[in-house]
């Protein structure tokens, strides 16, 4: 497995535990939970920017590994 193949699945798995982490925001009645499953939902969404920054520098520098 490639590097870049590692990668886009780490972003799919990042993306899945953000939305996961939006859904129990929506269902909890809680606010005080409802306040730290939107803030990892943010945290998330942003390493999925930063892992998807890399990913393009990845293949800017080694383009066999462009999906």
């Amino acid at each position: 497995m490639t590097i870049g193949t590692q990668l886009q699945q780490a972003i799919a798995s990042v993306q899945s535990a953000a939305a996961s982490m939006k859904t129990f925001s929506l269902e909890t009645q809680d606010q005080q939970a409802k306040q730290t499953f939107q803030q990892l939902a943010q945290t998330l969404d942003n390493a999925v920017v930063t892992l998807k920054g890399r990913q393009k520098y990845i293949e800017k520098q080694e383009p066999q590994y462009k999906q």
